[in-house]
């Protein structure tokens, strides 16, 4: 018997300000909309990057989870134009691009919230 197929679909974030996070989603990373459920939940996509943000207002906020506050790892196929990109348009950079002994080139970004993720690019 085969095993079912898996496949990535989309990163579930809890945010306490959906209108401020899907703007900073749109605005400064490039994404679009693509669904959304009234005031709980909207649906981004960039690429072949989907991400899911729900309304949690009480939930706790992820500039307090430390490091599991990281939620994705993003290849992409030139994260210094990725970088210009995303600087030009006011996002969190938290560290430029840099090349990385386990053979990657790795910039991290955070969300006004805190939620943070890694750009990356093989060497």
């Amino acid at each position: 018997m085969t095993e079912p197929k898996l496949l990535p679909h989309a990163f579930v974030l809890a945010v306490h300000d959906l209108k401020g996070s899907t703007a900073y989603f749109i605005d400064v990373l490039g994404f679009a909309k693509d669904w959304n459920d009234g005031d709980n939940w909207q649906a981004l996509v960039r690429g072949g990057v989907r991400v899911m943000l729900g309304r949690c207002p009480d939930a706790l906020a992820p500039s307090e989870l430390g490091d599991h506050n990281y939620f994705g790892f993003f290849a992409t196929d030139d994260v210094d134009a990725l970088h210009a990109e995303f600087k030009a348009r006011g996002a969190r950079i938290l560290s430029g691009p840099a090349d990385k002994p386990w053979g990657w080139r790795e910039m991290a970004v955070s969300t006004p919230e805190g939620h943070r993720m890694m750009f990356a690019q093989a060497i």
